[in-house]
């Protein structure tokens, strides 16, 4: 039995944080219900590169669910879509505040029909406060609550995250786990709730330790200047003789002075306290004399130190080969079969199927239980 197979979702979220919670419920079994629009669906499915005709971004993030398409406008949506409503478990949406009430999709109209439901509503900045209408993405919501500050190079300047930050780790996780919360507690009290998740609220969680320092100092911490921004020699990025770079973490004492007696650094230099600047131009000199693969293989296993690989190199390791990390795989509509996105579900918690395909717009509009014309509109 998988932890969620008597669980039903209906999806009304696209592009990214809402899809990516719902494939995460999904692969724990839950039946997941896209409700799309008529005509483009998800505008996911228009985002490069595709296979054949189907966006290769679609195709991962919406394995395993079932699309409905609908236009929310029509006066007889609600009514459409009541009975799958009355049946739903959990609600996802991520329009901006007021815009599920404007369409008579409001958490008040869902209790009304199923007041066990749980309603998961993701934004930007929430329900409530004077920024909770303000249009933004990943990029905007690092950079209004200091997480780019704090990932500048050595003179300030910020640099553009390569992975959405904000979407997945201050969206989706946080969605997943208010959901699986308010789902244990439905099962104890039979009473849904309306779960407001904010991605910019829920960033400050990953800067903890610069909540803490700009708290006590009276000022926040700069790049190249606290510990894990840069500003000591042991948690740094350094460049090897071939150009390619080790991010060297040994932070506790003891991997500092098994890194330090490994690269030969002198004794003069490792007690780093003393001129931090100065031991990190003397490491940075000893690593340039050899290639990046040399000092993986001499400083990886006990030090802290991990050669910077690229995209091809991390899913080639030896070891998620092993543990499996990308036996998930997802089958596209012109039958290529893919390496699928990776979820952070324990294999022993999630569905069996390794082969999965994401839906066709309105693949499932049977579901619609009405007379209307099958694209959903009247």
């Amino acid at each position: 039995m998988y932890p969620l197979e008597d669980v039903k979702v209906i999806d009304f979220s696209f592009h990214l944080p809402g899809p990516m919670a719902s494939l995460i419920l999904s692969e724990a079994g839950a039946d997941v219900v896209k409700v799309e629009r008529p005509g483009t669906g998800d505008e996911l499915r228009m985002i490069p590169p595709f296979a054949g005709d189907e966006s290769l971004s679609f195709a991962m993030l919406n394995r395993g669910k079932k699309s409905v398409c609908l236009d929310l406008k029509n006066p007889r949506a609600f009514e459409m879509l009541e009975p799958l409503l009355r049946e739903a478990d959990v609600l996802i949406e991520q329009f901006r505040p007021g815009v599920m009430e404007r369409l008579g999709f409001g958490y008040d109209a869902i209790r009304a029909v199923n007041p066990r439901i749980v309603y998961c509503s993701i934004t930007g900045y929430g329900q409530t406060g004077p920024a909770r209408m303000k249009a933004g993405h990943d990029l905007n919501y690092c950079a209004e609550t200091g997480l780019l500050s704090l990932s500048g190079d050595i003179s300030g300047r910020p640099t553009v995250p390569q992975v959405t930050i904000a979407d997945i780790a201050g969206g989706s996780y946080p969605a997943v786990m208010n959901i699986l919360l308010a789902l244990r507690r439905k099962d104890k009290t039979g009473a849904g709730c309306h779960l407001d998740i904010s991605m910019t609220r829920n960033l400050f969680a990953l800067q903890y330790w610069a909540v803490g320092e700009t708290a006590f100092h009276g000022k926040p911490p700069a790049p190249s200047d606290a510990l894990l921004t840069g500003g000591s020699p042991r948690y740094a990025i350094y460049e090897a003789g071939d150009g390619r770079y080790l991010a060297a973490a040994p932070i506790e004492d003891r991997f500092w002075q098994r890194f330090c007696e490994l690269i030969e650094l002198p004794e003069e230099y490792r007690d780093d306290a003393k001129d931090p600047e100065r031991t990190r131009t003397v490491v940075a000199a000893i690593m340039a004399r050899a290639p990046v693969d040399h000092w993986d293989r001499l400083l990886g296993a006990d030090c802290c130190c991990a050669k910077v690989r690229n995209m091809e190199e991390a899913m080639a390791d030896a070891h998620f080969a092993a543990t499996g990390t990308f036996d998930r795989k997802v089958v596209t509509r012109d039958g290529r079969t893919l390496t699928g996105t990776t979820v952070p579900i324990d294999s022993a918690l999630s569905v069996s199927s390794d082969r999965m395909q994401a839906p066709k717009l309105g693949e499932q509009n049977s579901l619609l239980f009405h007379s209307g014309p099958k694209d959903g509109t009247d």
